[in-house]
């Protein structure tokens, strides 16, 4: 059993019992066990900073074997504020809950701070939405980013509020779907028609050796599996709508998977440069879509997963934005 012994105004100390059959267990992994809100490695941070204590005693090595019958006292300062400041940015929230945020990314919104966007991102927008419901992340008041979308790439991203909430996401996106219910779909218009309906790019991707700034398909690189679907062909424009089903999630991977079969996507610039003479088939009104477009035509339309704390399948689905709705109906009437 564990009860919380603070008051909501000095540090959250949490008492926990251990049970009979508990004794000779490593202390972090029981604490762990027992109070998943907290990491293994938060738990062992705040063992170092004295933060733990049994019977009167500090407890501060990790590796301290747990004694039957004995009460634990956990005392968690409040979350530190984060680094990030937060920002009034407007957000469009698919769901929300005390454990996690679903947010629809309008392209051209970084996702978290980084050199050349310190502020600004997603990450400061949410630390200003979520308020007091960020109990953190690490021990800071900070969401927790499960997974990226490219700042130019629009569509749905979950976030977690709170380090238990953080952790089984992160489980789930690590095992990509292949034993739970994630689901991660984006519709992607690219160029060129494949010669078959559906298919599947099964290629390393790692970091070009040419340009580290990209990505490219490599033997040595990490797994890398991307399902297709040509949703519509548009014959006269010479280009397609697809769905991009990800098995995996590594940094870029529909634009290099796509580009490696010779279907790039329509404004990609960095892996669709030599497409772009492409762009005079279009009739005048697909060419200034594409212009006004000024991204890669890519949209995380589809999100499947498992609650993190209740187990509930949830699903969200995100219609395409203007831009790339302006775009699919250009080349619907070329």
């Amino acid at each position: 059993m564990s009860f919380v012994l603070s008051s909501a105004d000095g540090p959250r100390a949490v008492s926990v019992a251990a049970g009979p059959d508990e004794g000779g267990q490593r202390l972090d992994r029981f604490l762990a066990a027992r109070l998943p809100e907290f990491s293994r490695a938060r738990l062992q941070a705040l063992m170092r900073e004295g933060a733990v204590s049994a019977g009167g005693r500090t407890l501060v090595d990790p590796s301290a074997r747990v004694n039957a019958g004995e009460t634990y006292v956990v005392a968690a300062p409040p979350p530190a504020p984060a680094e990030p400041v937060g920002q009034d940015i407007p957000l469009t929230v698919a769901f929300e809950d005390a454990h996690l945020i679903v947010i629809d990314k309008p392209a051209g919104l970084v996702v978290h701070p980084a050199a050349g966007h310190a502020d600004g991102t997603l990450v400061n927008a949410l630390i200003n939405h979520c308020g007091a419901s960020l109990s953190g992340v690490g021990g800071v008041a900070r969401p927790g980013i499960v997974h990226r979308l490219d700042k130019d790439t629009s569509g749905l991203l979950v976030v977690a509020k709170h380090d238990a909430a953080h952790r089984a996401l992160s489980a789930q996106f690590a095992d990509h779907g292949r034993t739970g219910p994630l689901v991660r779909s984006y519709r992607a218009l690219v160029w060129g028609l494949p010669s078959r309906p559906r298919g599947t790019v099964d290629a390393p991707l790692g970091r070009s050796e040419r340009n580290r700034e990209k990505i490219a398909v490599r033997a040595d690189g990490r797994e890398a599996i991307t399902h297709w679907e040509v949703l519509e062909r548009f014959e006269a424009a010479g280009a397609s709508l697809m769905e991009c089903r990800l098995e995996t999630g590594r940094t870029h991977q529909i634009r290099v998977h796509m580009a490696s079969i010779g279907h790039p996507l329509l404004g990609d610039m960095v892996y669709g440069a030599s497409h772009r003479t492409k762009a005079a088939r279009l009739s005048d009104e697909g060419r200034d879509a594409l212009a006004a477009l000024n991204r890669q035509a890519l949209h995380a339309a589809e999100l499947g997963f498992a609650h993190p704390v209740t187990g509930e399948e949830l699903h969200f689905e995100s219609p395409l934005p203007d831009d790339l709705t302006r775009m699919t109906s250009a080349l619907e009437t070329q």
